[in-house]
């Protein structure tokens, strides 16, 4: 099974992705550390652009390929990332769990977004400002939404194992 997270920085999707690939004993792969350590390698000239969702996409891909389940945590922003998380499950011929992860009180996305400390060395987090400017494109398809405005992390680990629960929605 594949599990993608997305939605805008400061939401909850990696407090929550986290504490359910625990849950499921998966691999949790999120992209900001990949991104991060493609910037500390050095090898780029220019913006990272979508190579961290490649190498993201490829990691998953060898782990379902293992037997591994893998939640995958990231912004997902724009329909070409979304369409190659699908093209990942669909290769490996797992079942597919797409999780949006929206915060509907403003006013608390924006609190959380100016207290949060990076937990990766070098990555500079964004601001309120940038994540107003970021193009996040709507969804074309359906997905489990988690507010985590109204549900607590441990609320949205719960109804995900609902989700996830082999006789689940799919």
């Amino acid at each position: 099974m594949l599990i993608v997270f997305a939605g805008l920085p400061g939401t909850g999707k990696t407090t929550i992705s986290r504490a359910f690939a625990k849950t499921l004993a998966a691999t949790h792969l999120r992209v900001d550390i990949i991104e991060q350590a493609i910037r500390d390698a050095g090898v780029l000239a220019g913006p990272v652009g979508a190579s961290g969702y490649a190498v993201a996409q490829a990691l998953a891909g060898a782990n379902l390929g293992e037997g591994r389940v893998v939640v995958a945590d990231c912004v997902n922003p724009v329909a070409a990332s979304r369409e190659g998380w699908r093209a990942v499950a669909t290769r490996a011929a797992v079942r597919l769990i797409e999780v949006e992860v929206v915060c509907s009180d403003a006013q608390e996305h924006r609190r959380r977004v100016e207290g949060r400390v990076s937990d990766i060395r070098g990555f500079v987090l964004p601001s309120w400002d940038m994540i107003l400017r970021l193009d996040y494109e709507p969804w074309d398809r359906p997905r489990f939404v988690v507010d985590s405005a109204t549900l607590s992390p441990l609320e949205a680990v719960a109804a995900l194992q609902r989700i996830a629960a082999p006789d689940g929605p799919t």
